[in-house]
């Protein structure tokens, strides 16, 4: 793996090779089996061990925040009226009268197809695409054969497995690319760190003493939207909702007056922390938008740590994950992660920032 030296914060080079065959295709065979790299900031310890193995990791006291944010299937595999076919991946969609719902999507498939006007087909569903927007993705109607867009999504739609997991998505998936304590419909990606808890893992955190607090953050294409810009304070995020209600706010409030450690669960659960301090000034209930893009060099107001997921190059969870270890830590673990056998990205094993 090599990764260049930067010459200042707005210069580094998060672009490094991750070898397609250890791009976990699948997750692990049981939930909470996965690997996990912990790294302590304060001595630069590095260590391994297993998922199962976190609640004896955590540091006493600790509150450990989780997104209960809920993954919608919206992933369309659909026949284009050309030929070939089209992989769609709903952003956002509206219903609106007679069985139609406008909708934004990201399309992939044969050149000749993403233009506007082709058709496409998917079970109950019809559409056509339209207008391409600035960012590229394009406007679409769908409309269903009968009955409500809604009911023929149901039917039709996938789980939005990401394009580096190079296969269809199965009735495995409906179960493992979502967490067990999902609640809040809305996201099209999944908050991947929560993937590796089981009931008994967080049954056995809480009985150590230790809470767990949930807030929601619905993921959009913000989180995966790559960064292309040459500086990365170039870079904009595009917003996405998250909410921190009272009762939430109320315990974080007190487990920091306390002293004790806040452990996020995810890069999501971190940006929903800091950015509720930034929109309020302070760890409050809290419902809106946020485009906070954290990089390297932010001041960490609530977060003491995180458990996160391996994240693809020039990302912003990755900068995220920089920002909060280092960039020196950041190729120390990756390149030790390699050197080992750990599998990447969403289906991947996992790593504990102490």
């Amino acid at each position: 793996m090599a990764i260049p030296e930067p010459s200042t914060i707005d210069d580094i080079d998060l672009g490094f090779e991750i070898p397609k065959e250890r791009i976990a295709q699948r997750p692990a065979g049981r939930r909470g089996s996965s690997r996990l790299l912990v790294y302590r900031r304060s001595d630069g310890l590095l260590r391994h061990a297993r998922f199962g193995d976190l609640p004896d990791l955590l540091p006493p006291g600790a509150v450990l925040v989780l997104n209960d944010t809920k993954v919608v299937p919206c992933r369309l595999i659909a026949a284009a009226s050309g030929g070939g076919e089209l992989d769609l991946l709903i952003l956002r969609r509206a219903e609106s009268p007679g069985g139609e719902a406008a909708a934004e999507v990201l399309a992939r498939g044969p050149k000749r197809s993403l233009r506007t006007g082709t058709g496409f087909t998917c079970g109950p569903l019809r559409g056509t695409l339209g207008r391409r927007t600035p960012a590229g993705s394009f406007l679409v109607t769908l409309r269903a054969r009968e009955g409500s867009v809604a009911d023929a999504l149901a039917a039709a739609a996938l789980m939005p497995l990401p394009p580096y997991i190079r296969r269809r998505p199965d009735r495995g998936d409906a179960l493992r690319y979502q967490t067990v304590y999902a609640a809040r419909d809305g996201s099209i990606a999944a908050p991947t760190a929560g993937l590796h808890f089981t009931a008994g893992v967080l049954a056995r955190i809480r009985r150590s003493g230790m809470e767990t607090v949930f807030v929601t953050l619905h993921v959009g294409e913000g989180t995966f939207r790559p960064i292309r810009t040459r500086r990365l304070k170039d870079h904009r995020m595009l917003e996405e909702v998250f909410s921190i209600g009272p009762a939430a706010a109320a315990r974080l409030s007190e487990a920091r007056a306390a002293g004790r450690p806040v452990i996020a669960v995810g890069t999501t659960c971190v940006r929903t922390l800091e950015g509720v301090v930034r929109e309020t000034g302070d760890l409050r209930a809290w419902t809106g938008p946020t485009s906070l893009f954290i990089t390297p060099g932010h001041a960490f107001r609530i977060v003491d740590g995180m458990l996160t997921n391996f994240h693809t190059p020039r990302s912003t969870p990755l900068c995220l994950v920089a920002a909060l270890a280092g960039m020196d830590a950041i190729r120390r673990i990756y390149r030790d992660a390699l050197e080992t056998g750990y599998r990447f990205y969403s289906y991947g094993d996992a790593m504990l920032i102490l």
